[in-house]
């Protein structure tokens, strides 16, 4: 055989050979019938399976080793694994209950069934579960489980994972725990109801266990904690947040937690001082969360000898703790949260102590009376993504160095003390929020960040035009440049379509409304206010149809206000005040779906205002109110005060039942107050005053259980005065409200309603009847002195004669007048000498 037919020969061995394998392999992977019929079982438990997780498990349908969720041995076909959580499906888990059939896949070693809605009729765990010995991992999170948790999950000897997080059980944790000696992973944490345990000495039998969690347990009782955990050498995570642990102030005579690596104990008060607590000399910790612990005092120096540390939380403690201690030794620190917590310190020294800290990411020291100035040094943590030193006093300029923080996507510098020009930022940056400072001077010319996403310099004293690089921004969804001395006109920033909040308001801007903000579908909150905007209101204005806040006020825009500005069916705030518009009130009002009450519960629940959103002022009650960005989403008004509008008020404002404020004065509006004003149930402020409105005022006012401020004043409104206790109240606290309006009558106010027909407004015409014989007369004296002077005048004008005349006259007058003055004057001296 010569040596090309060897190796065809052993080229069809191998193939053959390989063929038997294969074959052999999915002999032996193939499911068995038994363990298909339980698996088929336990899908006739399950009564909802909308996102069909199971759909491939029916008779035909391939082999059940190849069904979703399902893994067999390779060796010997039986069903080792089951995994049917619903974790990334919460909105639509299955519902039913565990089929007891689960008991036939007796080699069954992972058991993952959470986030489904399997409790059954009667809430409890099943007790066969208790039987399934072979199990190792077993997942029931997030299953709404009721009743005390079971102790047969005890007899699973086997287990090393045990999950039974956001279950509902209630009751103490069974010490029959400590039998599952094997056990690595435990997490009871999270339990909806009251969970509790007085005594924590069976953990100390788990001689395996590296990860526990049992937050929201309450552990009130436990006197021994660290005791305890330190007789499980084996400790990696420990969670322990919302425990009601009394104190960390012990100490470890021996200490075996050397592998310990996360520690998290907040939410749990101690009041005592940072330096007694025990797990300072647990130098391999790597994660130290102590939010809302309430410890104070000064760091101890063993926190520069945890040289593992990583992340360091330490916020929401009361601002009574100090930061002194030495850290250029933590040169694996990541991140650092101090918010709220210190009771001051100086940003300088404290990025001097962390100079060895190069991958330092994340700085965050909010609220911690911190002052100082930002050092230059700062370029050299080119690892820092997020900087916060929001509210502190932190002065000085800021750093050029920004601009070669190439990692740096998060500065939060608002309400600090910082000064100068702005400098040139960084290209990675995304967020940048230094409002509330003394930063002056333009802005660079060169004002380039192309990822830049939220852009808040508001309250600041930032000069000049806005440069128009700012508009290369393509992400920009936030930008506020208000409470600035902005002038000239904003930038064409068409490139920014994605914007959502625009804020240019308190500035000196001018030119006309800005044509560009025609494209942005996505804008969901304009306020161009108190600046020197002319021109018209462009009839496109309706197309923004995702705006819920316009706020156009304290400009110079005149004409009429836009019909199709009611197809802002999201509008939810509308202020157009202070502007010389005129025209007539649109009468589709209706059509503003945001300002009824069938709204809540609808779309504005799903408005995400951002959080960095600072405040937004809103004109009520004749007062400056200020809104947070919670409270803009409850702020439901229109303002169309200060302006030359005329006509009536549309009927239809009164289907506007969310409408809190409602200012229409100041304007030229007649005819009557609509009758069923009383049906715009939320409103809180209502000044209609200084307009030409006439009739009766409502009876229906009597039902706006809301109103706390009310002003009608300076209209012709007749009749009598409806009386209520809201109303009886409201003029207490304003008298003036109804002042201007002769023609009304009865309590409060002191002009009785006569039987002749005082209330139906004849005292009005009497009124305007004296109004009108008194104007007579001052017209009639005024042009009577007109005319006399203009006859005198020409009189003068034309007759030389005269002029002679009078001119004589007048020198006359005027010598004697002389002469009188100087003989008086001179008796009046020698008189008093």
């Amino acid at each position: 055989m010569d040596g090309t037919s060897a190796k065809v020969v052993l080229f069809i061995g191998a193939s053959f050979s390989f063929f038997l394998i294969t074959h052999a392999q999915q002999q032996a992977t193939r499911c068995r019938p038994q363990e298909r019929d339980a698996l088929l079982s336990f899908k006739q438990g399950i009564t909802n399976d909308s996102v069909g997780l199971l759909s491939s498990w029916r008779r035909g349908h391939g082999d059940c080793c190849s069904w979703a969720g399902i893994t067999c041995s390779s060796k010997t076909g039986h069903v080792v694994k089951l995994d049917v959580n619903s974790f990334l499906t919460d909105d639509s888990p299955m519902v039913g209950q565990i089929s007891p059939s689960l008991l036939s896949l007796n080699y069954l070693q992972y058991l993952d069934l959470s986030s489904n809605l399997l409790a059954g009729p009667n809430g409890s765990v099943p007790e066969f579960l208790g039987s399934m010995n072979s199990l190792i991992h077993l997942d029931l999170s997030y299953i709404p489980f009721s009743g005390t948790l079971p102790p047969l999950l005890s007899n699973l000897t086997n287990l090393e994972y045990l999950d039974l997080s956001f279950t509902s059980f209630s009751g103490t944790l069974p010490p029959q725990l400590g039998n599952l000696s094997n056990l690595r992973y435990l997490d009871v944490s999270e339990m909806q109801n009251a969970v509790y345990s007085t005594d924590l000495s069976w953990l100390s039998r788990l001689h395996l266990l590296e990860y526990i969690d049992m937050s929201n347990t309450t552990l009130s009782k436990i006197t021994n904690l660290p005791a305890v955990l330190n007789k499980i050498p084996t400790l990696k995570h420990v969670l322990l947040l919302n425990c009601s642990i009394p104190s960390a102030n012990q100490s470890i005579t021996h200490l075996n937690l050397t592998q310990l690596e996360e520690l998290d104990l907040s939410l749990n008060y101690f009041g005592h001082p940072i330096s007694s607590c025990w797990f300072w000399k647990v130098t391999s910790i790597k994660s130290l969360r102590l939010d809302e612990t309430y410890l104070h005092g000064p760091f101890p120096d063993e926190l520069g000898e945890m040289v593992s540390l990583q992340h360091l939380d330490f916020c929401f403690n009361g601002n009574a703790a100090t930061m002194t201690v030495d850290l250029n030794n933590l040169c694996d620190l990541e991140s650092i949260y101090l918010d709220k917590s210190l009771s001051s310190g100086n940003i300088t020294d404290l990025m001097d102590k962390l100079q060895c800290s190069s991958k330092l990411y994340s700085l965050s020291s909010i609220s911690n009376n911190m002052i100082g100035m930002l050092p230059s040094s700062i370029e050299h943590f080119t690892s820092l993504n997020h900087i916060d030193l929001t509210n502190n006093s932190v002065s000085g300029v800021m750093p050029r160095g920004f601009q070669n923080m190439a990692n740096l996507e998060y500065l939060h510098l608002s309400s600090n003390r910082l000064s100068g020009q702005m400098p040139l930022l960084p290209t990675s940056l995304k967020i940048l929020h230094a409002q509330m400072n003394f930063l002056s001077g333009h802005l660079p010319l060169e004002f380039r960040a192309p990822n830049l996403e939220n852009l808040i310099i508001s309250s600041n004293y930032i000069t000049g035009q806005v440069p128009g690089s700012i508009c290369e921004s393509e992400n920009m969804k936030h930008l506020d440049l208000s409470n600035n001395l902005f002038e000239g006109e904003v930038p064409h920033c068409r490139r920014m379509r994605n914007l959502r909040f625009l804020l240019l308001s308190n500035n000196s801007f001018s030119g006309k409304f800005p044509q560009w903000i025609q494209s942005f579908s996505s804008l969901v909150f304009l306020d161009l206010s108190w600046n020197m905007f002319y021109g018209s209101l462009p009839r496109w204005i309706g197309d923004l149809v995702t705006l819920r806040i316009l706020h156009l006020g304290h400009n110079m825009f005149n004409g009429d206000i836009p019909v199709n500005i009611t197809h802002l069916t999201q509008l939810q705030y509308l202020n157009l005040a202070d502007n010389n518009i005129s025209g007539l009130i649109p009468l589709s009002l209706s059509h503003f779906n945001e300002m009824t009450l069938k709204a809540v519960g609808d779309s504005i629940s799903t408005l995400a205002f951002d959080e960095s959103f600072d405040t937004f002022s809103l004109g009520m009650k004749h007062q400056i109110l200020k809104y947070g960005s919670h409270g803009v989403v409850d702020m439901v008004g229109i303002d169309l005060s200060l302006n030359r509008i005329t006509g009536g008020i549309p009927e239809e404002i009164t289907s506007l039942d969310r409408l809190s404020n409602l200012n229409l004065s100041w304007n030229r509006l007649s005819g009557k107050i609509p009758e069923n004003i009383g049906s715009m149930k939320s409103i809180e402020s209502l000044d209609l005053s200084r307009n030409y409105l006439c009739g009766e005022v409502p009876s229906s006012l009597t039902d706006l259980t809301y109103l706390s401020y009310l002003d009608l004043s300076y209209n012709n409104l007749t009749g009598k005065v409806p009386s209520g206790r809201q109303l009886d109240t409201l003029y207490l606290e304003n008298p003036s409200m109804y002042n201007g309006n002769i023609g009304l009558c009865g309590p409060p106010l002191q002009r009785n309603c006569s039987s002749n027909g005082y209330a139906q407004g004849h005292g009005d015409h009497k009124g305007q009847e004296k109004d009108s014989n008194s104007m007579f007369f001052y017209y009639g004296l005024a042009s009577g002195f007109v005319v006399g002077y203009w006859v005198v005048f020409c009189a003068l004008l034309f007759y030389k004669s005269w002029r002679v005349t009078y001119f004589c006259l007048v020198d006359k007058v005027y010598d004697k007048l002389y002469v009188y003055v100087v003989i008086t004057w001179t008796r009046w001296m020698n008189t008093t000498n």
